[in-house]
This record gives C-alpha cells, structure tokens and sequence, in this order.
C-alpha cells in the first residue's frame, strides 16, 4: 500500500508540475516574442502617450493590440497582471517530486557505486548543495560580469559544464541529468522571485507616486529574462530525460547533456531572433546537427560474434531462458511482476513474471541491463557482471527459450 501511495503521490506532482511549467514556459514564451516583435507605434497620439511599442495579432476569432509602456501609461491601471505564481509553482511541484522520488530514495535513485560509494546522507546533501550553490554562483557571475553579456554568457555557461561534468561523477546518471535540471530551473525561479519580480513592484510604487523609477531594475529584471528564455529548451529536455537512458548511461553522459543542452539553446536563439525579423537558419541546422552527432555517438555498438573452437564450434554452449528466468526473478521482479514489491505497478507496464513475458521483452532487457546498465535503478538489487554477461550470451544467442 506504501507503493502504492508513493505512486499516486508521484503522479499528482508530477501532473501539476507539468501544467505549472506549460503555463510558465508558454507565457515567458509569450512575452519574448512580444517584446521582440514590437513596432514603433503608427498613430501619433499613442506616441504622444507615451507607447514604446506595439503589436497586431489575430487569434480567437478576434484582433488583439498589444502596447508597451517603458514608463508609466497616462493612467496607472488598477489591475495589473503579474507573471510569477506560474514560476513558483512549477518550482515548488518539481522540488516536491524530486524530494519524493530521489531525497527520500537515495540508495534506488541517486547512488551508483560504479560512479560513486556514497551514503544515503551524503547524496541528499549533495544533491540539496548543488540546487542552492548552483544559484549562488550564477548569481555571483551575474553581479561580477553583468556589464558584459558576451563575458557572462560564457561564464554561465562553462559553469554549467562544470556542474554537469561534476553531478555525472558523483550521482547515478539518471539523477545527475536532473539535478543539472533542477539547479537550472531553481535559478530560473530565483530569478523571478529575487530580480524580475521586486525590480517591476520598486518600477511600479515608484510610477505610482509620481517618480521616476531607475531603470536599472528593469534592466537587470530584463537580463535574468532573456537567462531564463535560454535555459527553457535544455531543462525540458533534462525533465524528460529519465525516459531515455542511452544518454545518462553513457560513459561520456556529461559530453552527451552538454551537446544536447548547446543545441537547446542555439534552436530558442533562432525563435528569440525570428520575433525580431532575423531568420538565422544556420541555427537550427547547427543544432539538429549536433544531435544528429549525438544519436550516432551514443548509438550502441553491436555485440561481437562468440568465439570459435578449433573444429568451429562456438566456445561456450547456448544461454537459454530457463537460466535467465530466476535472474529476472531475483534481480527484476521486485519492480517488474504483476505485484512488484518495490513499486504499485510495474514500470512502463513490463512485467517479467512468465517466460512468455520475458521473451516479449528480450530486447528490452538486454538494452537496460547490459546495453546500457541501467536497471536495476541504481543496481539497488545488486545484479552482477557475470549475470549481465550471461543475459548478453542469452540474447545474442538468439534469446533461445
């Protein structure tokens, strides 16, 4: 029942941090293209009132006109809408989850002995330190080269690359992708909570009592904006990635998120140049480049032939199912069975309780346990070298039954 529980808890955050985070995304998504895609206003009384730019859509079967004031319209409207709770919740929901499923489960989620022999409390520390001293230096680089965004912009990102190489080393491969997520989106949020948020209220109660705001809070709220419309593609990505374990099983994962996330930011810099006019084409072709060079880097290599005996026969005799079937049982069947012991239902629905089951999942079970070494999750249930060899002989074999 604990599992059971532990999963539906898992859905319900995970559902609400989905739909917090298209909420975010779409809205952030929203207003870079309109601050990009603003034109000087035609009519001379708007210019007059004080309106920087404008902006004609169509869409719902009705005509929308967008105006930007960068100082205070003729007058302050009482109801101002203000884009922060989106952020909040997407964060809050997401810590959440990742307390649910890797704080409180370090020794299944977090620790791989192979990468690092750690115990439970330093791996949730760890992980804790990387979310709030991630945004302390991002923070730091921001207030020490923020005059200089070209400077800035490669610092953040070699820092990034260094937080990335440094989880891939400590945590299971998995868990490193998302905390790299996690530290992201967590200054991302922080962004909006410390800079962009208080820096448009200073602006507003200083409109609304007839002064002028400084514009430096607009400017540095402006600048943690663009930050964030750039980290967008490579945390959603991250947030899906636990589906795909040929990239965070890879001996060189670091070098595959680092590629990915470098893609993710060329493919938003060519929408964030098309709301302004520029098609800037070789953008997005060096991007699908790069993941084009990914796939084929992480592309498994096939297995090689058995070796030959003298007279030609193969050097060891064919693995067949029913000395696979009790490895499965004692090493997979804890998740994957009809009544799994660890989970409350087996995960994407792959049970391998039957030799018929395991049959059907051959190719699966090779790919994770052998190909990739991915499952067990952090090998909690401890499968051996030699059990994974002996899966390898049974599939290359012909998964004989």
């Amino acid at each position: 029942m604990e599992a059971f529980i532990t999963d539906w808890v898992n859905l319900l955050l995970r559902w609400l941090h989905v739909v917090a985070a298209i909420a975010w995304i779409g809205e952030s998504f929203y207003f870079v293209m309109l601050d990009n895609g603003l034109k000087p206003p035609k009519a001379a009384e708007d210019k007059q009132k004080g309106v920087f730019g404008e902006m004609w859509s169509v869409h719902g079967g009705g005509f929308y006109h967008a105006q930007k004031y960068l100082n205070s319209p003729p007058q302050m409207p009482e109801d101002l809408h203000w884009s922060k709770w989106k952020s909040y919740t997407t964060w809050l929901s997401g810590f959440a989850l990742f307390c649910v499923l890797y704080l409180l489960q370090p020794q299944t989620y977090l620790i791989d002995k192979n990468v690092m022999d750690l115990q439970p409390g330093q791996a949730v520390g760890l992980a804790v330190a990387f979310l709030i001293g991630g945004w302390f230096v991002y923070d730091f680089l921001c207030r020490l080269l923020g005059k200089n965004e070209r400077v800035l912009g490669i610092a953040v990102a070699l820092f990034v690359v260094a937080a990335t190489f440094a989880t891939t080393h400590i945590f299971a491969g998995r868990a490193a992708f998302l905390i790299v997520g996690a530290m992201m989106a967590t200054s991302m949020s922080a962004n909006v909570f410390f800079w962009i948020i208080p820096g448009q209220r200073k602006s507003v109660d200083a409109l609304a009592k007839g002064e002028v705001p400084n514009p430096v809070w607009g400017k540095l709220g402006k600048q943690r904006s663009v930050h964030n419309t750039y980290f967008t593609l490579p945390v959603v990505f991250i947030m899906i990635s636990n589906h795909y374990a040929f990239t965070y099983s890879n001996p060189y994962n670091w070098v595959i998120l680092t590629i990915i996330m470098a893609a993710g930011a060329m493919i938003r810099q060519f929408f964030v140049l098309r709301h302004a006019g520029k098609n800037l084409y070789a953008l997005p072709v060096a991007g699908a480049a790069l993941l084009a060079g990914v796939a084929v880097f992480a592309a498994p290599r096939p297995a090689p032939a058995p070796a030959a005996g003298a007279h030609g026969e193969t050097a060891a005799p064919a693995v067949k199912l029913s000395e696979i079937q009790p490895i499965l049982t004692q090493r997979c069947a804890t998740c994957h069975s009809a009544k799994p012991t660890m989970m409350g239902s087996a995960p994407a629905g792959v049970m391998l309780d039957t030799p018929a089951e395991i049959s059907q999942n051959a190719q699966r079970i090779y790919q994770q346990s052998v190909a990739l070494k991915s499952m067990p999750l952090g090998n909690v249930t401890q499968m051996t070298d030699e059990e994974r060899q002996k899966i390898a002989a049974w599939f290359n074999g012909g998964a004989q039954q």
